[in-house]
């Protein structure tokens, strides 16, 4: 489960097969880089891939950002061996692509586990009906699980379904994740946006992924960046409420009140909750940008 705030705002595929893509992602704003051994390399690719990606996560540079690596599946020629190169090495997570069969996980776990890497944290693709339907079991069958992320274009080819503005076709799917990652306590990205060039369309993705409750978005390039930034944070009015709401719920409390009341609206514990988390979120990415300097 979760247990510290990580900043997951946009979290950016890197192919693993394309060099100069890995070397610039060291200069992005990114908050991780997920680099890329599955769908985003050919099959004739696969060993250059890998021997790339360990080059650069080896050769590090890449600050604050937080690194996970996409391996092959178990059930692919390469999986084994991405796992073996890639477990040891400075990473906060390897993502598992497909994931649908506690057996899948069962076997994921040993494999990460023989090849010495027992803390690495696990990062589970929900892409497929079956997984959609059993992502309570698939969130609860190891402790080691930090974030599940959509695969909202491979659910949309299993789905025999078409990509629509508003993805009300997939508003089931979204939803049942959300609850699951929510009752499990874990972050829970939102899946990729295609139509990378039009901006319009992925600011109204990222904003409805954020109203639905998404800790960030998986991005496919990065002219997505700033966007998914802006979308998923807070800007300096937000925090600024945030730190009203705490300051008229502890005079209510001191006050010996339950409730309270600020520009006009009622003011409970759950607000304050979530005004702290703000506050807490923007004291990360301070703190973050401050070490940067």
């Amino acid at each position: 489960m979760t247990t510290e705030l990580r900043l997951r705002r946009s979290m950016l595929y890197m192919p693993g097969a394309n060099q100069r893509a890995l070397v610039k992602a060291r200069e992005l704003p990114c908050d991780g880089i997920i680099f890329d051994l599955e769908d985003a390399v050919a099959v004739d690719a696969k060993a250059v891939a890998r021997a790339q990606v360990h080059a650069a996560i080896s050769a590090g540079g890449y600050g604050y950002r937080e690194l996970v690596v996409r391996v092959n599946g178990l059930d692919t020629p390469w999986g084994l061996d991405d796992i073996a190169a890639l477990a040891k090495l400075p990473i906060q997570g390897m993502l598992f692509p497909k994931v649908e069969t506690l057996g899948q996980i069962d076997r994921i776990v040993a494999t990460v586990d023989a090849a010495g890497a027992r803390d690495l944290p696990l990062w589970f693709m929900i892409e497929t009906p079956l997984a959609i339907l059993d992502v309570r079991l698939l969130a609860t069958r190891t402790a080691r699980l930090s974030c599940l992320v959509m695969g909202t274009s491979d659910l949309v080819k299993e789905l025999r379904a078409t990509h629509v503005p508003h993805r009300e076709n997939l508003a089931f799917a979204l939803q049942q994740c959300l609850m699951v990652a929510r009752a499990s306590g874990l972050d829970i990205l939102d899946g990729v946006h295609l139509d990378f060039r039009n901006e319009e369309s992925f600011r109204l993705s990222c904003a409805e992924g954020r109203a639905m409750g998404f800790d960030g978005k998986t991005l496919i390039h990065p002219a997505q960046v700033d966007v998914a930034n802006a979308v998923y944070g807070f800007d300096a009015d937000a925090v600024a409420y945030a730190g009203r709401v705490l300051d008229t719920w502890r005079q209510a409390q001191a006050d010996g009140k339950g409730v309270a009341e600020l520009d006009g609206k009622l003011i409970e514990n759950l607000h304050a909750v979530e005004a702290e988390r703000v506050q807490r979120f923007a004291a990360a990415l301070a703190e973050r940008e401050g070490n940067a300097e």
